[in-house]
C-alpha cells in the first residue's frame, strides 16, 4: 500500500483540491485580451492610441473598435462586448441614470471646439433666429445634442419651431452632400467636411461658458475593474501621460508632425484641421482633474454636477425617465489620485497650471464646472 494510501480521506480530499487549483490557469494581474471602444474626435489619447502605449504598459493584447457614438459604446458596455468606452458626460448621464454598472474613471478632455454647430453657406442662417424653420441634424443623446438644445435656449429659440434630426457623423457628411440639411451640431470626421462649404455659428468651448460644458471620459464596467484593477490604473497612467505631453509640447505640433499625422489617422480628423481643434479643448493633467472644477467630490461642482443638469435635460427631452439624486457614485477616482500621487512631481513640474486650478483658469471653460449654471432643461 502506497504512503498516499495511507493518508486520512480528509487530507487526500485537500491535498487532491491543492492540485486542482494548482492545474487551473492563474488569473494573472493583466488581462490577456481587451475591448476597449473609441469614437472618432480630436484628444491626446489617440497619439497613445496609434503608438501602442496602452498595450505596452498594461501587457495586454487590446481590440480596439469605433463607434460612430457614445450611446452605441454605452450599449456595448451594458452587454459586456466591450470593457472599456470613451463617452461623453451626456450619454454618460443618460446611462448612469438607467443603472448602468460602469465607472468613469479618467477625464479624456473637456471638450471645447472638436465639436461646433455649422451653418451652410447659402442656407439664410446670418445670425441665431435664422435657424426657426431650418433642418439641424446631430446625433442623438450625444454631447453635440446637449450643446444645440443649451444653445437654442441661449438664444432663446424655441427648440420646438427647429427641426431636428438624428444623424451620425458619417451621415451627417452625406446629408450634407444631398443639401438635406441647413446646419448640423457634429463632431469630425462631419465637422471638417461640413466646414469646407459652412460658418461656425458656436462651438461647445462657449456653450461651456454660456453654462453647459461637455467633457468625454473613459468608462469601465465595475466586473472588469473589480477583476483588473492593474490594467485601469495603467490605461489611466497612459491617458494622463498623454494629456500632460500635449499640454507641454502641443503648442510646437504643426499638420506635418509626427504626432499630428498619428493622431489624424485614429482621429478622423484632417492633419491640417487638428491642431486648432486640440487647442480649443482642455486635457487636464492628474492633479487638475481631482480639483472641485472637475471630479473633486461636491455635489454642487465639478462632473457630478454637469451629469445632474445633463440628467435633467434628458428627462425633460424624455430621453429618460428618472434622475439619481446623485451622480458622484458614477466618478471613481482612485486611479487618477494614483496617477497623482506617483507622478506629481513630473507632473507639477512639467505642467502648465498648478495643482490648485488659478483664477485664470477658472474663467476658462473649467469655471463653467464650479460656478451656477442653467442646463438646457432648465431653460426650455
Amino acid at each position: 500500500m502506497s504512503l498516499f494510501n495511507r493518508l486520512p480521506f480528509p487530507l487526500i480530499l485537500v491535498i487532491a483540491l491543492w492540485i486542482t487549483c494548482l492545474a487551473l490557469p492563474v488569473d494573472a494581474a493583466q488581462p490577456k485580451l481587451v475591448t476597449v471602444a473609441y469614437q472618432y474626435g480630436a484628444n491626446p489619447s489617440k497619439l497613445a492610441q496609434a503608438e501602442g502605449r496602452y498595450e505596452k504598459a498594461t501587457g495586454s493584447k487590446i481590440v480596439w473598435k469605433r463607434f460612430d457614438n457614445g450611446a452605441d459604446i454605452a450599449t456595448a458596455l451594458a452587454s459586456g462586448d466591450v470593457d472599456i468606452g470613451l463617452v461623453g458626460s451626456s450619454p454618460l448621464a443618460a446611462f448612469a441614470s438607467r443603472g448602468l454598472p460602469v465607472k468613469a474613471f479618467v477625464l479624456s478632455g473637456v471638450i471645447g471646439s472638436s465639436e461646433a454647430l455649422v451653418v451652410r453657406d447659402g442656407s439664410n442662417i446670418l445670425k441665431p433666429q435664422d435657424l426657426a424653420g431650418k433642418t439641424i441634424a446631430t446625433p442623438y443623446v450625444s454631447t453635440s445634442h446637449f450643446s444645440l438644445l443649451a444653445a437654442l435656449a441661449h438664444w432663446q429659440v424655441n427648440a420646438q419651431q427647429v427641426k431636428i434630426i438624428n444623424l451620425g457623423p458619417t451621415e451627417i457628411i452625406a446629408a450634407w452632400k444631398r443639401g438635406d440639411i441647413a446646419a448640423a451640431y457634429t463632431w469630425d470626421p462631419a465637422l471638417s467636411a461640413i466646414k469646407q462649404s459652412g460658418k461656425v455659428l458656436t462651438d461647445s468651448e462657449e456653450v461651456g461658458r454660456w453654462g453647459s460644458p461637455t467633457f468625454e471620459a473613459w468608462i469601465v464596467r465595475n466586473a472588469f475593474a473589480e477583476q483588473y484593477p492593474e490594467f485601469v490604473q495603467a490605461f489611466a497612467d497612459v491617458t494622463l501621460a498623454a494629456n500632460l505631453e500635449y499640454r507641454e509640447y502641443g503648442h510646437r505640433w504643426t499638420p506635418s508632425s509626427p504626432q499630428i499625422q498619428a493622431i489624424a489617422r485614429i482621429s478622423g480628423s484632417r492633419a491640417a484641421d487638428l491642431p486648432q481643434l486640440l487647442k480649443g479643448s482642455r486635457f487636464p493633467t492628474a492633479q487638475e482633474q481631482l480639483a472641485a472644477e472637475l471630479l473633486g467630490n461636491d455635489k454642487a461642482s465639478g462632473l457630478a454636477r454637469v451629469l445632474q443638469s445633463t440628467a435633467d435635460f434628458l428627462k425633460a427631452q424624455k430621453k429618460i425617465d428618472r434622475v439619481l439624486p446623485d451622480y458622484r457614485n458614477i466618478i471613481d477616482t482612485k486611479y487618477v489620485t494614483q496617477a497623482a500621487h506617483s507622478q506629481g512631481s513630473k507632473l507639477s513640474s512639467a505642467s502648465s497650471m498648478p495643482n490648485s486650478l488659478p483664477k485664470q483658469a477658472r474663467n476658462d471653460a473649467f469655471n463653467t464646472l464650479a460656478g451656477p449654471a442653467t442646463s438646457a432643461a432648465e431653460a426650455l
